[in-house]
Order: structure tokens, then C-alpha cells, then sequence
């Protein structure tokens, strides 16, 4: 059975992040984009970020340009977005595909591990994968489930991991 912490993927500045280097944390994968409704919810994962990186979470934010055009932006654009309006000082990788033939491998395997309500395919930005410190998906939440909305579930995993 396969991990998270089996997988790599692009930083924004182009280096290469095996997940192994996450292994027993708590992460949060989002994929997120620049100019969509949900686009303030960077706020709130920046928050759960102070709150919870020093317990073992790790929030990993994914852009994606696949709903809407809506993170038409270089991964350097993207980066200082999101640094410069939201002081996103979590991980964020270079833009990825999250559905399709070319989704990135970590969004196929999410997919496999918690579908969707009426299908396995991410339906719109700012979808969240909540993973065990095991390296398993724990939840998956809709895009409008706002990060705060996540602490309980974070909570009881940041628990377990210890």
C-alpha cells in the first residue's frame, strides 16, 4: 500500500520535494489558484499553519490553473501572490494539473484514497486532503469548507501522531 511519503514533487522554485522528508507529520494538501472566489481561504490556512506547524502539521499548497483560468500566473507570480497578500509562509509547489491524463501523481493517488461526492475528480480549486502522520488520507474536503473548519480533524490527528 503506498504513502504519500512515496511520492516527489516540484517546489516553485524548481527543486524536487520527496513527501518522505514529511514522513510523521500531519499535512493538509490543497490545491489552490491566485484569482478564484475561495482565493481567501489562503488566509485561513496560513493561520492553521502558525497554529498547528509547530505540533507536525504541514500545509502543502498545489496551484492549479485547471478551474476557471484562474492561476494563470508563472509559479514565481504565484509565489509572490500568495506571499505578498496572504504571508503564506507554508510550502507551496509549482502548478500542477490535478485532474485529467496529466493530473500529478500525488492528486491521482488523493483521488484513489478519498473520492468525491459523485465522482473521484477535484470539482473546483481549494479541494483539501487532510493526511495522517501514517502518510494516509484522513478526509477530504470540499472546496468550500473553510480552513477553520478543519481544526477538530487536525486536532485529533496531531494526537494520533504523537
Amino acid at each position: 500500500m503506498s504513502t504519500i511519503y512515496d511520492f516527489t514533487a516540484e517546489r516553485m522554485d524548481g527543486t524536487e520535494q520527496s513527501f518522505a522528508d514529511f514522513e510523521g507529520q500531519v499535512l493538509l494538501v490543497v490545491n489552490t489558484a491566485s484569482k478564484c472566489g475561495f482565493t481567501p481561504q489562503f488566509e485561513g490556512l496560513e493561520v492553521l499553519n502558525e497554529q498547528y506547524k509547530d505540533q507536525g502539521l504541514t500545509i502543502i499548497g498545489f496551484p492549479c490553473n485547471q478551474f476557471g483560468g484562474q492561476d494563470p500566473g508563472s509559479n514565481e507570480e504565484i509565489g509572490a501572490f500568495c506571499q505578498k497578500n496572504y504571508g503564506v509562509s507554508f510550502p507551496m509547489m509549482a502548478k500542477v494539473d490535478v485532474n485529467g491524463s496529466d493530473a500529478h501523481p500525488i492528486f491521482k493517488w488523493l483521488k484513489e484514497q478519498k473520492g468525491g461526492l459523485l465522482t473521484d475528480g477535484i470539482k473546483w480549486n481549494f479541494t483539501k486532503f487532510l493526511i495522517g502522520s501514517d502518510g494516509q488520507v484522513l478526509e477530504r474536503y470540499a472546496p468550500t469548507t473553510k480552513p477553520e473548519a478543519l481544526k477538530a480533524d487536525i486536532e485529533k490527528a496531531l494526537a494520533v501522531a504523537k
